[in-house]
């Protein structure tokens, strides 16, 4: 089999519910400029066997330009060789240093394709673990702790048993509603907390300590994640596993980085910040060899078919909003949560669709890759 073909068209997408992060970070809309919407890329990529791999990506006019500049370099190879596929990749970062969002974009199309040629779902194929997964709901950041309460105990109410609070990077007030959180999901509730890179040691160390006073499973990138000599100081003085290295570029070679300064307890990966299905399994398995859990960041179908894939990933991140989108979480066909727990297909392919026709009439740009230059 051997790749004929790229296109990636360049779409206006909804922006979604509008939220916010703690304070100091850009809100969910952040990104759109004024009279503008999003923008989102669909890849479609051909073979000479008539099977389709398809991705869609946001950022997506940071995708068509990577496609039309250095998709041509992968014209003519056989995107069932994933190995190899990946590290041809890396070596384009090496002059590219591709976004880190991308870095796993035809990782995945080639997984699609191998995915639908053998019959299989993508976690099968990874290794598979288990196709039911609990999920646990990942807040935005409300401003008071009555939204707090209110939108926690309507996912209690549709079978969350497991929640993670994104705050307000104010150490009190944090850890205030730290202890509520704990008060209001009760004794055997799985609680998180992501301090989304917002302290220094000191104040790092502070909720640290008021966190695994009350029992929460972690303490999510409390610090930017260059200071690996300030994480490792952290992981010595606390008893709660630290999770990190989820925003850090390299993939498992940074990765083994971490876990040989002793800078985190727990690893993280994604589809989107590890290269991929490639990228997060071999993270994935550095993992496991050092007897450390690997976490699952983020939604989405191919994180989806991560979750299903490892088994030392804990839960499906369900990014939980407002009211209205709580309630709407059991009618998001592939990744629907009911009663607390994602099932991931078992269909091959990651479930992506191109209809050209539909797309040329909507595109904003549009392009074509079909032969190799050197």
């Amino acid at each position: 089999m051997r790749i004929t073909s790229f296109t990636c068209w360049l779409v206006e997408t909804d922006p979604g519910p509008a939220f916010i992060w703690r304070d100091g970070l850009p809100g969910s809309h952040g990104d759109i400029p004024k009279g503008d919407r999003p923008r989102k890329a669909v890849v479609r990529m051909e073979t000479d066997a008539g099977i389709t791999g398809v991705l869609e990506l946001a950022r997506g006019d940071a995708v068509i330009d990577l496609v039309r500049r250095r998709f041509h370099h992968f014209i003519g190879e056989n995107p069932l060789l994933t190995e190899r596929m990946w590290h041809l990749v890396w070596e384009v970062d090496r002059v590219e240093e591709i976004h880190m969002r991308l870095l796993g974009a035809l990782d995945m199309l080639c997984w699609d394709v191998k995915s639908q040629v053998a019959g299989m779902p993508v976690y099968q194929m990874l290794g598979g673990h288990d196709p039911v997964v609990p999920a646990y709901a990942s807040t935005v950041t409300w401003p008071t702790l009555e939204e707090y309460e209110r939108h926690i105990k309507h996912c209690m109410d549709i079978g969350f048993t497991a929640f993670k609070l994104h705050a307000w990077g104010d150490v009190k007030r944090d850890i205030e509603l730290s202890r509520a959180l704990r008060r209001w999901t009760g004794p055997d509730a799985d609680l998180m907390f992501d301090g989304s890179a917002g302290w220094d040691y000191v104040d790092a160390l502070t909720v640290g300590k008021a966190l695994q006073d009350e029992g929460f499973l972690w303490y999510e990138e409390p610090m930017r994640e260059f200071y690996l000599g300030a994480y490792t100081k952290l992981c010595e003085k606390l008893d709660i596993p630290v999770l990190a290295a989820e925003t850090s570029d390299g993939v498992h070679f940074n990765m083994a980085s971490w876990i040989e300064a002793r800078a985190l307890d727990m690893t993280r990966v994604s589809s989107f910040y590890k290269g991929g299905f490639t990228g997060s399994m071999k993270i994935a398995h550095l993992s496991e060899s050092f007897g450390m859990r690997c976490q699952v960041h983020g939604m989405g179908l191919e994180n989806a078919q991560i979750c299903a894939a490892i088994s030392s990933n804990d839960y499906y991140e369900q990014l939980v909003m407002n009211t209205e989108q709580i309630a709407g979480l059991k009618d998001l066909g592939p990744l629907a949560i009911v009663d607390g727990n994602l099932t991931v297909s078992d269909e091959p392919g990651l479930g992506y669709r191109a209809d050209p026709a539909a797309l040329d009439a909507q595109a904003i740009a549009k392009v074509e890759v079909t032969e190799r230059h050197f």
